[in-house]
């Protein structure tokens, strides 16, 4: 009766994650828009991303005193934990100034479903340092190519100038997450700083652009990068890798629908079955270890003798 009311509990619990894991993908995706009607209101991408980034850092605030009260300082083991922070800040500087001037030359849609192939980069990029690749890494890249060309190729084997930076991009998201594997402000900061810089030197925005693209800085700011990125740290701990995989896959859907409801962003049928195939290459390359190993489990249980 204990180990029944015990495991009920569980499931809340993991649920309730999962249902804010939801919430970090619906911001996400709209996310997309809000960084191209920033862009449409004269903001540089430059300037977007360091308004966007430090916004982003003001609203951790709160969030790193609780820590620092809480946890206290780290002291010299939080030397190597700086290093790979400002490594991640690196990162996620360039990945973001990719995504963002990509974001002037395609689609949100398109910009959602080509950066979920970051999913795949990830073990790909880690198989350079040693690490393991899953069952179904090959296959999920294939499916995912096949879809990125259905979805970015044009005639004569052309792919949009917009399209090749995302992809960029995605690659560089990978480093980032294989960089650092938890929340740090610093990266945040190191990107804001640079992005300002970059905007400073190279782009022209005045007062008045920036207030008219303040709603679309906001979101991008806030949302996706303060509390989004927060509650995806805290509830990607919690959750069962499987479910949380595949509602994450959601963020390029959401990004989709939003593209066409707020900036009328249609698809054609050509493109539509590129992003289920990118889609579906993702979900191979997350879910396939896990259903090998289920499987596999299932195997030795149905024939214990082997």
């Amino acid at each position: 009766m204990i180990a029944t009311v015990e495991s009920k509990l569980h499931k809340h619990g993991v649920l309730k994650y999962e249902l804010l894991l939801l919430v970090v993908t619906m911001i996400w995706g709209p996310a997309f828009v809000a960084q191209q009607i920033g862009m449409e209101k004269g903001v540089g991408p430059m300037t977007f991303n360091g308004l966007r980034f430090a916004l982003g850092c003001l609203s951790l605030i709160p969030i790193i005193i609780w820590r620092k009260k809480t946890i206290g300082n780290v002291g010299e083991a939080g030397k190597p934990w700086c290093r790979g922070s400002v490594a991640a800040g690196l990162f996620l500087f360039a990945a973001a100034s990719f995504q963002q001037v990509g974001l002037q030359y395609t689609s949100s849609a398109n910009a959602g479903f080509i950066t979920a192939l970051y999913i795949a980069f990830v073990p790909l990029i880690g198989l350079w340092f040693g690490q393991r690749a899953g069952k179904g890494l090959w296959a999920g890249i294939a499916v995912g190519l096949v879809g990125f060309y259905l979805l970015s190729v044009a005639g004569k084997f052309v792919i949009s100038r917009g399209d090749l930076l995302i992809l960029i991009s995605a690659g560089l998201w990978a480093c980032q997450i294989l960089a650092i594997d938890r929340i740090a402000g610093l990266q945040f900061v190191v990107c804001a700083a640079l992005s300002t810089l970059f905007g400073l030197l190279f782009e022209r925005c005045t007062l008045q652009q920036v207030k008219a693209a303040s709603g679309a800085v906001a979101y991008a700011g806030i949302m996706s990068v303060g509390v989004a990125y927060t509650l995806q740290v805290v509830c990607q701990r919690r959750c069962p890798a499987a479910p949380a995989a595949v509602i994450m896959s959601m963020e390029a859907v959401l990004a989709a629908l939003a593209g066409y409801i707020v900036l009328d962003q249609a698809l054609t049928g050509r493109a539509i079955v590129g992003c289920c195939l990118i889609l579906c290459g993702v979900l191979i390359v997350q879910l396939g270890p896990m259903l090998s190993a289920t499987l596999e489990a299932a195997s030795l249980t149905s024939n214990p003798k082997g």
